[in-house]
């Protein structure tokens, strides 16, 4: 009875939101200007080092990604106002990054990261050692020897490589260890319960209102993740696509804007470490995600000329087919 109550409530919250969104958030007709201001979000930063390669830091990598990033975009896009959540190695508390983005306004979110991935672990036999052990009983036992093998074994550097874009999937719950990594400064923070509350990713509630706050930014996110891979793929990175995942939760999923988080590439890569400290490497990256962009608007000013948008109707038949699956579940859960 309770999740029915609930269901109701967020049905009627998503007949207020999405009605305000068709009716405030799509442009007019003939209007040239389809977004205004852009978040730039470099990943972790300050006792937040990230991922960690041989001689470098995932925060430093994300900063000065971000900050040539953010100068590229305006000078390709003069219009546009372009804010960062941090642009010193400091480390802004992930609630803040997405209240930061809310409370301007943005447009966009674009969330910087680099990737990390285990190397092999291979063993060499390095010498052998005789080893006693007995058989039989009695009068019978007999004492015997036998050469053991002894092994040498070495981690070796990942091979993995490229980069991927991800946007918020809330029925998604792949990726467990990476999600730990993401997100453990969050749990750290002082005021973490206060904050965040205590948060269940897999509980359907959670995922309802996930489903309902995103759902109108969801294909806009599908859509700029896909541009950004395709100029990754042009210039040879490896393009390992567009993923969804519940993982950044308050920094994509608590943006009430269109959001994609860009793992840029593989510190645990020595090739990659080097490619993404790189001066060029790092122009690269930023010139892939600006023309990303560039496609990004052009598709937005397509679609406001010939009208794209979902009807209300439409989306609250669909977020109603959601709701009453998750009841569903939860009734056979509960037997």
């Amino acid at each position: 009875m309770t999740l029915r109550i609930f269901c109701l409530f967020i049905l009627a919250s998503a007949f207020v939101t999405v009605s305000s969104f068709v009716k405030d958030q799509s442009p007019a007709v003939g209007s040239k200007k389809v977004i205004s201001t852009v978040i730039i979000d470099p990943g972790h930063g300050g006792s937040d080092f990230g991922a960690r390669g041989k001689y470098s830091n995932e925060k430093d990598i994300c900063l000065a990604v971000s900050l040539k990033l953010g100068e590229l975009i305006s000078k390709e896009f003069p219009s546009l106002r372009v804010l960062y959540t941090r642009t010193e190695d400091t480390y802004p508390e992930l609630h803040d990054r997405a209240k930061f983005a809310n409370g301007n306004k943005g447009d966009l979110y674009l969330c910087i990261h680099v990737n990390a991935a285990r190397g092999k672990r291979v063993g060499e036999i390095v010498g052998y050692k005789t080893v006693t052990y007995y058989t039989g009983k009695g009068a019978s036992r007999k004492k015997r020897t036998k050469r053991v093998p002894q092994y040498r074994y070495t981690n070796l550097p990942s091979e993995a490589k490229g980069t991927e874009t991800y946007i918020w999937g809330a029925h998604r719950s792949e990726d467990k260890e990476l999600a730990v990594i993401e997100n453990a400064p969050m749990m750290q923070e002082e005021n973490f319960e206060q904050n965040y509350g205590n948060v269940d990713v897999n509980a359907p509630e959670f995922i309802a209102i996930s489903l309902l706050k995103t759902k109108q930014y969801f294909k806009r996110s599908a859509t700029l993740a896909g541009f950004i891979q395709d100029e990754f793929a042009k210039v040879g990175r490896v393009d390992r696509d567009v993923r969804q995942r519940a993982i950044g939760i308050w920094v994509l999923q608590a943006t009430a804007m269109p959001s994609v988080l860009v793992e840029t590439g593989f510190i645990s890569n020595p090739e990659e470490e080097d490619y993404l400290n790189n001066q060029q490497g790092q122009e690269e990256l930023s010139a892939c995600i600006v023309r990303g962009l560039k496609n990004y608007l052009a598709w937005l000013e397509q679609k406001q000329q010939t009208g794209g948008v979902e009807t209300t109707s439409a989306t609250l038949a669909k977020t109603m087919s959601f709701l009453e699956t998750v009841e569903n579940r939860h009734k056979l859960s509960s037997k």
